[in-house]
């Protein structure tokens, strides 16, 4: 899918909070063969804005982002705009980051360490229909397929929480402050402050007790001694 095969090149978005990491990669992109940068977002709503007015054909997600995080933004894009494609390119490749990111509709998942020819064929696997997988998570996946099932119900979240959120909502209840959350998750205090936002804007809580015993009362943590 190159002009040289006679095909347009890939249309990409390019999102990541860092701005001289964004700017790397769009310079990156744009000495590779068969990719067309069309546009570059600094957090998760302004991924999904630009999809909305320039229709690429596969969004460069960075997971950890304020006000929006990549996971949330992948969902919406796949569900709002079908057509365009979701590869992650992050820092992170740990569970927490990798199964949310997939679950919303991710198709590829590359590491911050791959190559230019790496990022090029996960994009053109995504177009193609085929997943752009790097090799160490598609070792991962493998690992976690021949786990065994859980023997107790999936939890569902509760109130349309995302994943992130719900993980905030339990640290919450553990007592950490929102600077031990941020540390814990590797995200800014800014964004942990964005989540907290967020989820008590979906459950009508008003402060961080109410969130303990909502916590509790949904069964996400079991109180002392439970």
């Amino acid at each position: 899918m190159t002009e040289a095969d006679g095909m347009p090149p890939a249309r990409v978005v390019v999102a990541d909070e860092q701005t001289v990491v964004r700017e790397g990669i769009v310079m990156l992109l744009g000495l590779l063969p068969g990719i067309e940068v069309v546009g570059a977002a600094a957090d998760g709503n302004e991924a999904v804005r630009l999809v909305a007015e320039l229709d690429p054909d596969v969004v460069l997600m960075d997971l950890r982002m304020p006000r929006c995080d990549g996971a949330e933004a992948t969902g919406r894009i796949r569900s709002e705009y079908p057509r365009t494609q979701v590869v992650v390119l992050t820092t992170y490749a740990d569970d927490a980051s990798l199964f949310p990111a997939l679950k919303a509709g991710a198709r590829g998942y590359l590491t911050k360490d791959a190559g230019g020819d790496e990022i090029v064929r996960a994009v053109h696997s995504v177009l193609s229909g085929d997943a752009g997988l790097s090799p160490g998570i598609q070792r991962r996946l493998l690992e976690r397929l021949s786990e065994p099932e859980p023997t107790g119900p999936a939890q569902e979240t509760p109130d349309g929480l995302t994943a992130r959120e719900t993980e905030v909502l339990v640290l919450i209840a553990d007592g950490l402050t929102n600077q031990e959350i941020a540390r814990t998750l590797h995200v800014s205090t800014a964004t942990v402050k964005t989540h907290i936002n967020n989820l008590f804007a979906k459950t009508g809580l008003k402060d961080r007790a109410q969130a303990v015993r909502y916590a509790f009362g949904k069964g996400l943590v079991r109180p002392p001694g439970g």
